[in-house]
C-alpha cells in the first residue's frame, strides 16, 4: 500500500527525515510516535504529497505520490493536519463538504451523494449539531473534530492523522479512536502521529518510533512498547505495566530527583508519612 525508500525530507534546505525506509500494508493501523522534533509531522506531510521529498521515493499502490494528479491522490489519501487553517466565516458544513472535492466534475457542484457523505461524517464524529456554525465560533477541540469529519467525508483508502486528538478531552479521545478502529476494521489504512503514547498502545497494533529523523523502533505494539525502548527514545525513566482492563501495555513516567511537590488546593497535606497535629 505505502512504501518509502531512502526518504529524506525537510523545509527550506533544513533536513528533518534522514533516510526513512517504511512499508505499510493495506488495512494496517499504525501509530507514529517519538519526541518533539522527531519528524512525525514531516513524515505525514511527505506521505500525503503536501511536502516533496528531497530524495528517495514515496509510493502508493506502486505509484509515486509525486507523480499523481491532485484529485487522484486525494481519492487515495485523506489527512487531518495538526493545525488547520481556514476562513473563520466558513460554516462547518461547508468545510466538511470540501472533503468531497476529489469526486466533483469540472463544472459540477455537490450532489446528494456528497451531501450524504458529509452528513454521515459529521454524525460519526459528533459534530452534526455544529453544521450551521461558523468556524470562528468553535473551540479548538470542536475544530479538530470538524477537520476529522472532512477527512472521513473524503472516503479515501488511507487516512493520515497528525495529533488529531491533541485538543480533545479524555472521553472524546477514546470516542475518536474507537471510530478510527472501526474504520480500520472496515478496510481503511490508518497512520496516526500521537504524543499520547498510551492512547496509541490501546488502539494501534503496530508502532513506529521516530527520533532525530530516523526510525528507532518498528513492530507490533507488544514487542516495541517496552521499558527499555521508551526510556531510550524519550530519554527519561519510563515503566510499562499492563492495562488493568485490556492487558495492553501502558507507560508511566518516573519522576526524577527533586523537591517533593507541596499540597495543592483542596489537599489536606496528610499523605503517607505525615501525622495529624
Amino acid at each position: 500500500m505505502i512504501r518509502c525508500q531512502g526518504l529524506r525530507s525537510g523545509y527550506h534546505g533544513r533536513p528533518v527525515l534522514q533516510g526513512i525506509d517504511l512499508e505499510v500494508a493495506a488495512g494496517e493501523m499504525v501509530g507514529i510516535l517519538g519526541p518533539n522534533g522527531a519528524g512525525k509531522t514531516t513524515l505525514l506531510l511527505t506521505l500525503s504529497g503536501v511536502l516533496s521529498p528531497g530524495s528517495g521515493t514515496v509510493r502508493l499502490d506502486g505509484t509515486d505520490v509525486a507523480a499523481m494528479a491532485d484529485r487522484e491522490r486525494a481519492r487515495k489519501v485523506a489527512a487531518v493536519p495538526q493545525r488547520g487553517e481556514s476562513a473563520r466565516e466558513l460554516t462547518v458544513r461547508s468545510l466538511v463538504l470540501m472533503g468531497r472535492y476529489p469526486y466533483l466534475s469540472f463544472l459540477g457542484g455537490y450532489g446528494p451523494g456528497d451531501e450524504a457523505a458529509a452528513a454521515a461524517a459529521m454524525e460519526a464524529v459528533g459534530v452534526a449539531d455544529l453544521a450551521p456554525r461558523r468556524l470562528g465560533e468553535l473551540s479548538g477541540g470542536e475544530f479538530q473534530r470538524v477537520l476529522t469529519a472532512r477527512a472521513l467525508a473524503q472516503e479515501s483508502d488511507v487516512l493520515l492523522l497528525d495529533e488529531a486528538s491533541a485538543s480533545l478531552d479524555v472521553a472524546r479521545k477514546i470516542e475518536l479512536y474507537q471510530l478510527l478502529a472501526a474504520r480500520n476494521a472496515a478496510g481503511t489504512t490508518i497512520l496516526a502521529a500521537l504524543h499520547d503514547i498510551n492512547l496509541a498502545a490501546l488502539f494501534c497494533r503496530r508502532l513506529v518510533f521516530l527520533k532525530g529523523g530516523r526510525i528507532e523502533a518498528d513492530g507490533p505494539t507488544a514487542a516495541v512498547f517496552t521499558q527499555p525502548t521508551l526510556s531510550r527514545i524519550y530519554e527519561t525513566d519510563i515503566i510499562v505495566i499492563p492495562h488493568p482492563t485490556t492487558g495492553l501495555p501502558q507507560a508511566l513516567a518516573v519522576p526524577g530527583p527533586g523537591p517533593a511537590p507541596g499540597p495543592g488546593p483542596g489537599c489536606t497535606g496528610h499523605g503517607p508519612g505525615r501525622s495529624r497535629q
